[in-house]
């Protein structure tokens, strides 16, 4: 499984996910940097992922994730630090001795070779005859439904086509861990949701590693067992998609995920697990703290923009409840995002689509805002 060292995990809400395999089958970076000159793009990571699991590194650009995926696949060298696949160290091995492979976002198909041609390539290199690696081609293209196009060549494929034959091209050579640098970026929308399913299910039917790098929140979210959060080079955080999305470790992770309203303040009271915060939106009261600071301590707090509950009036300020001016009301599907303002502070919450013709007409009028003290979340800076 992902962990950061030393850190203490719950169980695992998405247990149906899928898990690790073998621990003896699973990557390990071990203290890894890398410094390019005076520039550190990766600092002390420790990271294990099981044989079998689908992680994904996501953060900003710039955030040290895809220089980690380089040096896992060999197109990076740490500056220290180990990485070891299988007990194995892989530092010093050129990529393609490497038990990986690396699925990049340009799919670098050879535009001259068919799909059949494109997919039994890296069976040539390994010295595959010419029968063993056709046969293998064949039950690698039947197992991305290709098979009915195997003779074409990438130019009479769609994006979705081409990056099926990019992903049998890698995995018919038996990768014991696969490597994805952004495989979505070249596909519109629609395909991207489409290729999240499948590309799922076709690691869940192969049974191997996947380490995954995008920027996308919904795409990790989606397809991930566990989530590696990134930024400045180090690791943010690491969990199952929902601990990410619900209760994110500090205030990085909370910006970046969206959807939280990040508020500072100072504590009021302290006592038994219950914590009175005093701050811009009013007084918060957050329940079930893990360690409460003390009076008069400075704190960031989160409340999900999806525990917000919204009514109409005016109504009195008190704990966890704002009088606030709806500012717009965004419509997204199955779910409106309603912006409101309490003098300077901005709040938002995310409600049901069917009150978005209530609360757009609200606009510019004063609703009150209220959420429940388990709501509320103790941030680290």
């Amino acid at each position: 499984m992902a962990t950061v060292r030393d850190s203490a995990e719950p169980e695992s809400p998405t247990a149906d996910r899928g898990g690790p395999g073998p621990a003896g089958d699973g990557l390990e970076l071990r203290g890894v940097a890398k410094h390019f000159g005076d520039v550190v793009a990766v600092e002390d990571v420790n990271l294990e992922v099981g044989g079998g699991e689908y992680v994904v590194l996501l953060g900003p650009s710039g955030c040290g994730k895809t220089t980690i995926l380089r040096m896992i696949g060999g197109h990076e060298h740490p500056t220290s630090g180990d990485i070891l696949l299988g007990g194995r160290s892989l530092v010093g091995i050129p990529p393609a001795k490497r038990p990986t492979t690396t699925v990049f976002q340009h799919f670098a198909l050879f535009p001259h070779k068919s799909v059949l041609g494109n997919v039994e390539f890296g069976l040539r290199m390994q010295g595959l005859g010419k029968e063993d690696r056709q046969k293998r081609a064949m039950e690698m293209i039947e197992l991305v439904g290709l098979s009915e196009m195997r003779f074409r060549r990438p130019s009479e494929l769609s994006g979705g086509q081409q990056q099926r034959v990019a992903l049998a091209r890698v995995l018919v050579t038996k990768p014991k861990l696969l490597l994805l640098d952004e495989p979505f970026g070249d596909l519109d929308r629609l395909l991207q949701l489409r290729m999240r399913v499948e590309l799922r299910q076709l690691q869940r039917e192969l049974g191997i590693a996947f380490v995954h790098v995008t920027h996308n929140q919904e795409e990790a979210l989606s397809m991930a067992d566990r989530i590696v959060v990134m930024e400045g080079g180090h690791i943010q955080q690491v969990g199952h998609p929902a601990e990410i999305s619900q209760r994110p470790a500090n205030v990085f992770v909370a910006a970046f995920m969206g959807d939280n309203n990040i508020i500072q303040g100072s504590v009021k009271e302290a006592a038994g697990g219950e914590m009175l915060v005093e701050s811009s939106l009013g007084v918060l009261k957050m329940s079930g703290a893990p360690a409460a600071p003390s009076v008069g301590d400075r704190v960031t707090v989160a409340v999900r923009a999806n525990s917000v509950r919204i009514a109409a009036g005016s109504g009195e300020a008190g704990p966890n409840q704002a009088v606030c001016t709806l500012v717009t009301t965004e419509y997204l599907g199955d779910t409106i995002k309603v912006h409101m303002r309490t003098g300077e502070h901005p709040l938002m919450a995310k409600l049901p689509e069917q009150r978005y013709p209530e609360l757009a007409a609200l606009k510019d009028k004063s609703v009150v805002a209220s959420w429940d003290a388990t709501d509320v979340q103790l941030l680290r800076d």
